[in-house]
């Protein structure tokens, strides 16, 4: 709001205030009628009071002129938004295999993880406006203290308990790198109040500035619906979108469009509205020019407006992870590595995602490598339109027992594949057998670590030279030892509790193998060309009509479903790992027989469970879902609602239903609860396959739509919540003598922040 005669009155009633409540306040000019929210202009605290308390239940009528009246009512942050405390914080435990490795493959896989982190800040830019300088925050005052924080406590005055909350906090930043949860894509706020922030911040004057920039930004709660990451023309953030808050949806939908038919990818870019008539496309690079000389650099867009081509986003970055790349590929163990990460190098040093097209290529065929990885802009999740990849990079050792399980279901993949309920023209003509392997995880760089992989993400590597899978079997086991399990029975918890982990191994390999890297995308690969007979286009077993839609020459899967194409994909593989998984062959290689219909069922119920719980990512105001995998356990547990005969209900005594119970007839699962998800499946199957955006947009949004009763149990959902889980990663150190040394921490918050301060060097 710029200064105008109100601002003189509004700093008479901020005088009242304390820091702690500036930057949640309503006030209401009584003779206006109208709501001023922050931000405020910069002075407007300015006269702030530290000394004058106001209860967060109380208002304030303040007349500073006989023709100005104002209300002042402090505003209680909602609860859901604070930071976890306790947070649940787990050590990501990979010394015993990491010892296993060779000198030579330690080295390797220092230099992956090196480059892996060096793109903490490219997430960090990628989250929101604010993120990094809180970052920088947290390092500032950890080297500060070099990690004492009593010494914090004691040298400012700040209680232990508010240093700890701070703490939890930064922990939280750091898991997330950003103030929006990984999972859920939700602003939190530090439990520390502001006044007391400050006061940590002027400890050191690298930490004060940074909190000078940033203050306001990270309490501010308002407008509600800056909580949420999204498009910014429906007054969401999102930081793929830089200093654009006027860039519409329309406007990325054109520009997209133009993108997708001149051959150019979106992954490794930014978007960024210069004025409405210019537009800039930011390429992560570390040069400043195209990869080629010969590269257009600036289009006209069909409405006449302008879309320039700009190299060298994260500049600085770039080039030390280019740098990185190429130490890798000096110590790769064959040469179908060190090619590898020259074109890894090639593409974060120039731009080109074709460069990193071809490493993935390359990554494809490097069977069996006792270090494996993965780097670049990968998962689309964050974006809200679905098509711009947030940096990640991972390398893990391979768990070779583990792994002999997962090799014997490729074996039989083309086995299993016939078992799914759609025919032979909606399924590739031939599977490409990928590498699946059990891996532990060293260094996992992102905004959140996953369970399964399934990669490279590239449409066409897919389907013509195949894939890999990926199980994070670290991740699988980190225990929460104080984790609440909520809205079971009690019959049914001890058997939940024993087999849940090994219920969800099986999910995530069937989900993983047999979900994402199944069915065939039908296209007209380039004019008058077909992968398909359009002739006699196939006979959809959705409708029983031949097929009248496809993908046209330069679409790819997402970018036909755009935003929800995440969200649609992780949901088919679901329903894919529910119906096979209660095949006893499958089971059965996974090592359960003797047990096999006690863990189908834990399968279903686990995944009942998983729907309800998902509530707490479904936001009530904006009816916007904040995490991909979440909305898809939601769609399933609705399609386990209407299979109807009491497969799933849901039982309470208490008025405000804090005694919810979930509960499933394990003797209705082959009866109802398979053939239910068969059905939803094969629609979500066949409009994907067939580029039937219209049917699949308005599938997933009836089985996403929150109903009244939903919205009930989303009360005691929010109430019962549980932390998620925080992972502390070990440091690799190259000393003096060549020799690479693993350097792990504690399972506590300031273990974690340690852990970044000594990355941050």
């Amino acid at each position: 709001m710029a200064c105008n005669p109100l601002c003189p009155a509004l700093r008479a009633a901020a005088a009242v205030f304390t820091a702690r409540h500036s930057s949640a306040l309503r006030i209401y000019p009584a003779h206006l009628g109208t709501l001023l929210t922050p931000p405020f202009p910069r002075n407007f605290w300015a006269l702030a009071s530290s000394s004058t308390t106001i209860p967060p239940s109380n208002k304030i009528a303040l007349t500073p002129s006989a023709n100005l009246s104002i209300m002042v009512y402090p505003i209680t942050i909602q609860s859901h938004l604070y930071a976890d405390s306790p947070p649940t914080v787990c050590l990501l435990d990979v010394a015993t295999h990491f010892n296993t490795l060779s000198p030579r493959e330690k080295l390797y896989a220092h230099h992956i993880s090196r480059a892996a982190f060096l793109g903490t800040r490219v997430t960090l830019r990628q989250v929101s406006p604010e993120s990094e300088a809180i970052y920088d925050l947290i390092i500032a005052l950890y080297k500060a203290v070099d990690g004492d924080w009593a010494k914090l406590a004691s040298g400012t005055g700040v209680s232990s308990g508010d240093v700890g909350f701070w703490l939890e906090y930064s922990a939280s930043i750091l898991s997330s790198l950003g103030n929006y949860k990984s999972f859920g894509d939700a602003k939190f706020v530090p439990r520390i109040p502001r006044h007391e922030l400050a006061k940590l911040a002027a400890y050191d004057s690298a930490a004060k500035k940074h909190f000078d920039s940033v203050s306001e930004a990270i309490y501010s709660t308002a407008p509600e619906a800056k909580n949420l990451l999204g498009y910014p023309d429906a007054g969401h953030v999102s930081a793929y979108y830089p200093n654009s808050p006027d860039i519409t949806k329309i406007e990325i939908d054109a520009i997209q469009a133009f993108m997708g038919s001149n051959s150019i990818l979106s992954e490794n870019t930014r978007l960024q509205k210069i004025s409405d008539k210019e537009f800039h496309l930011l390429f992560a690079s570390s040069a400043a020019t195209p990869p080629s000389t010969s590269d257009k650099t600036e289009f006209t867009l069909p409405d006449g407006k302008v879309l320039k081509l700009v190299y060298g986003d994260y500049s600085k970055e770039m080039a030390g992870i280019a740098a990185a790349c190429t130490a890798a590929s000096e110590n790769s163990a064959n040469d179908t590595q060190k090619a590898m990460w020259t074109e890894y190098a090639r593409s974060f040093t120039t731009g080109s995602l074709e460069a990193h097209k071809d490493s993935q290529k390359l990554w494809v065929q490097d069977l069996g490598p006792a270090v494996e990885s993965n780097i670049g802009f990968i998962e689309t999740y964050r974006d809200p339109h679905g098509v711009r990849g947030e940096w990640e990079g991972f390398v893990a050792v391979v768990n070779q027992e583990q792994t002999k399980k997962f090799g014997e279901l490729v074996r039989r993949a083309e086995e299993f594949i016939t078992r799914l309920p759609w025919g032979v023209n909606f399924e590739k003509d031939s599977f490409l057998k990928p590498d699946f392997t059990s891996l532990e995880v060293l260094s996992f760089a992102g905004s959140g670590i996953p369970a399964g992989i399934n990669i490279p993400n590239y449409d066409d590597i897919r389907q013509n030279l195949g894939f890999k899978n990926v199980s994070l079997a670290n991740i699988l086991s980190a225990k929460s030892p104080n984790e609440k399990i909520t809205f079971l029975s009690g019959e049914d918890l001890p058997l939940f509790e024993k087999l849940r982990g090994k219920a969800f191994e099986v999910q995530v390999g069937v989900h993983e193998l047999l979900g994402h890297g199944t069915g065939k995308l039908l296209q007209e690969t380039e004019k008058g060309v077909f992968n398909f007979d359009s002739a006699k286009p196939p006979v959809s077993p959705v409708s029983g009509l031949p097929i009248t839609t496809w993908y046209k020459p330069g679409e790819t899967w997402g970018s036909v479903f755009g935003g929800v194409a995440a969200s649609y994909e992780e949901c088919r593989a679901e329903c894919v790992a529910m119906v096979l998984g209660v095949d006893k062959e499958i089971l059965s290689i996974f090592g359960h027989d003797a047990d096999a219909d006690d863990v189908i069922y834990i399968e279903y119920l686990q995944m009942a469970r998983a729907g309800l719980l998902a509530l707490e990512f479904w936001d009530p105001k904006s009816k916007k879902w904040g995490q991909a995998h979440m909305q898809a356990r939601y769609s399933i547990l609705q399609s386990f609602l209407s299979a109807g005969g009491g497969f799933v209900t849901f039982s309470y005594n208490a008025a405000d239903k804090s005694d919810l119970v979930i509960s499933l007839d394990r003797n209705k699962i082959l009866s109802h609860g398979k053939p239910a998800v068969s059905d939803y499946l094969t629609k979500l199957h066949v409009y994907k396959s067939t580029a039937d955006v219209k049917a699949g947009h308005a599938l997933y949004k009836d089985m996403t739509t929150v109903s009244e009763e939903m919205q009930s149990y989303r009360e005691v959902v929010m109430r019962l919540k549980q932390p998620r889980k925080l992972f502390v990663q070990a440091n690799t150190v190259l000393r003096e003598n060549g020799v690479i040394e693993l350097k792990e921490y504690e399972a506590t918050c300031e273990g974690l922040v340690k852990s970044y301060g000594e990355r941050e060097v």
